[in-house]
């Protein structure tokens, strides 16, 4: 029997089960109640809220986003009401969405981060995404996400301080992603997000200066799609993994998804596209089971040499 297509989209990881493999990627209209709601509408299968800090951050001045042919590049400065504010608009979406809504904890110490994830877990998170991995904010992120010693610690402090699943998000900024893998499912990762962006800068040739404020951004879009294949075809043997990073079409989702990743974080082309881009996919993909006569759940990891 033919299944419909609600069934054959149909994904889990980390132990949350999704009506599809579509994820809100954090950053992108994750900070309001009505943004995420907007996102379920539009055909999101989870959501990802912004990274949410202790206290409230203005971030970087303007400019703050370089649009490139390839992509992004963005230094916001993780700007965030601070978690005493975004527990109204975590409660509010919890008692209106029907998806899962996995929120994002930063900090500039595992003590920080556990506070706050605490914090959202008894605001309605489905479940936490560890921020270890932020390219262009300092103490909150790259330094600690780039250590399998220190990303081992920060697990544990924050698996400590949570019981829904835990995901990291990891760095593709060093010379062995997988080992930062290892050690955060050690430490008690239900699943991990990769990749977060990519540092990088865009210099106004004729200003004869960066264009960014804080000169050095992250950059994201088709650009580190590559990338980000890579990472999760590296570390999805450690665990369940939201692969993140370029997705624009189904092929990119499809591309993800036999790379390992059961679930594929949209972020950039929900900027550039708009929202409609989740049922877009969602088409294609649907479109490319049935021609392959597979389910979702038999496409993930069927591009690994080591299957």
């Amino acid at each position: 029997m033919e299944l419909e297509e609600s069934d054959l989209l149909t994904t889990e990881v980390a132990g949350l089960r999704l009506r599809n493999p579509f994820v809100l990627a954090s950053g992108i209209l994750g900070n309001t109640a009505s943004l995420l709601r907007r996102a379920e509408a539009a055909g999101a299968g989870a959501v990802t809220t912004k990274t949410i800090l202790p206290e409230p951050t203005k971030g970087y001045e303007n400019p703050v986003v370089v649009e490139l042919p390839f992509g992004l590049i963005n230094a916001m400065g993780l700007p965030n009401p601070g978690i005493d504010e975004f527990e109204i608009e975590l409660r509010e979406a919890r008692s209106d969405l029907t998806i899962p809504i996995i929120a994002s904890a930063g900090g500039g110490s595992p003590e920080e981060v556990a506070h706050v994830a605490g914090r959202l877990e008894d605001a309605g998170a489905d479940a936490v995404e560890i921020n270890a991995s932020c390219p262009h904010v300092r103490r909150h992120g790259l330094e600690i996400g780039s250590s399998p010693e220190l990303i081992e610690e920060l697990v544990r402090e924050v698996r400590g301080s949570v019981r829904v699943p835990l995901l990291v998000k990891l760095t593709p900024m060093v010379p062995d992603i997988a080992s930062l893998a290892r050690a955060a499912v050690r430490a008690g990762a239900d699943g991990l997000t990769a990749i977060n962006t990519v540092k990088a800068m865009y210099i106004d040739v004729e200003a004869m200066a960066p264009v960014l404020s804080n000169a050095v951004g992250g950059l994201s879009g088709p650009a580190i799609r590559p990338i980000a294949v890579r990472a999760v075809y590296e570390v999805s043997r450690f665990g369940d993994v939201i692969g993140t990073g370029g997705v624009e079409t189904w092929r990119d989702a499809a591309e993800m998804l036999l790379a390992g990743a059961r679930a594929v974080g949209i972020g950039t082309a929900v900027m550039t596209r708009g929202l409609r881009v989740f049922s877009e996919i969602g088409e294609g993909l649907t479109s490319y089971l049935r021609k392959k006569g597979l389910t979702l759940p038999e496409l993930v990891g069927r591009g690994r040499r080591d299957c």
